[in-house]
Order: C-alpha cells, then structure tokens, then sequence
C-alpha cells in the first residue's frame, strides 16, 4: 500500500512528509483545505445571510404565533388580550411566509459554492428533508389554525372561548409552532455539522 501523499501545484499526488499509511488521503490539513475550499466572497456571505435571516423570520413567527395563541386561548378577558387581539387581526402572516425562502436560498447558495458543496451532501438533502416537513405542518396545521383564530378573535371572540373552538384552535397552532420549532433546532445542527 502506499504512503501519504499531498497534493502537487499541478493537481497531482505525491508522497507526503510524514509517518503513518493513509492511503489517498493528504496527511496535511492545510492540503485538505486547499481540496475542498470553504466558499468566500461578498455574494455568497450575502446569500448566506439572506438564507438564515428567512430562517430565523419564518420560524420566529410562526413560534410567536404559538406563544399569542396561549394568550388568545384565555379569551377577552384575559391579561394578554389586547396583544392577542392585535397579533390576530385578519391578514395573510408575510412574516411566517418567509420560510418559502428558505429552499430558493440554499439552492442559491449550492450554486454560488463553485462546486464545494452539492446537492447530494446529507447535510443538503437532509434539510431540504427537514424544510419539506416543517412546510407540510406549517401548511396543514398551523396557518389555517392561524386563520381560524384570527376570525374568532376579530369577531366572536367571546363565543368561541366558551364553545371550546377557540381552544381547538389556539391548542393546533400552539403545537404546530412548537413542532416547527424543533425543526428550526434540528436544521441548524445540521447545517453547523455539515455531516
């Protein structure tokens, strides 16, 4: 078997200084580097912002629409309600919508890479895995849940607290949101590991 080798200046292998038999694999870290180079430059540190930043907004508003739904659950009277009664005025959640950029910047970013990461790394493939599940709950459970207590809370706000759909609801969206945000947990690991 043969020795260590190090990557030549023209692109080849030659033997490495240094002990130990590791096959193909440079025995340098500096080599290791120079063979899969960490992607610089102002427009990929700008997609990458871009791409956290709809992280962070998309799923930091559906969590806050969990946290108001504990305090709309508690009906008129409660001591949150006129909060809950400004958060869940009718109208489309743009925030929360910006989980949809989530997957447009990642691809964005694969693309702006040059080649140093691809779509079939499992830390790509398992969180576009991990987007597709929170946009399933997110489109299931937790925005129309959001839609329904924002009808309730705008206009029968007192009825629906004593009928308990107020409770339905606000209990959806709350573990909808709790579920989106491990989620976000789990993608952030894997997209800080890069397995």
């Amino acid at each position: 078997m043969a020795g260590p080798r190090a990557a030549t200046t023209d692109g080849g292998w030659r033997p490495a200084a240094g002990g130990g038999d590791h096959g193909d694999v440079p025995a340098d870290p500096a080599t290791v580097l120079a063979v899969h180079p960490v992607p610089t430059g102002a427009g990929y540190t700008l997609l990458l912002l871009l791409h956290v930043a709809s992280a962070v907004v998309g799923f930091g508003a559906v969590v806050v629409s969990g946290v108001q739904a504990t305090a709309a659950a508690k009906g008129p009277g409660g001591a949150r309600a006129e909060a809950a009664r400004r958060y869940f005025r009718p109208g489309v959640n743009w925030a929360a919508r910006a989980l949809y950029g989530v997957p447009v910047l990642g691809f964005a970013l694969l693309g702006a890479s040059r080649g140093a990461f691809g779509s079939g790394d499992a830390f790509v493939t398992g969180g576009l895995g991990l987007w597709l599940v929170a946009a399933a709950v997110a489109e299931a459970v937790v925005w129309p849940a959001e839609r329904r207590v924002q009808e309730m809370v705008s206009g029968r706000w007192e009825e629906a607290a004593a009928n308990g759909d107020l409770a339905r609801d606000c209990r959806a969206l709350t573990f909808g949101s709790g579920a989106l945000a491990a989620v976000f947990v789990a993608a952030t690991v894997l997209m800080v590991g890069k397995p």
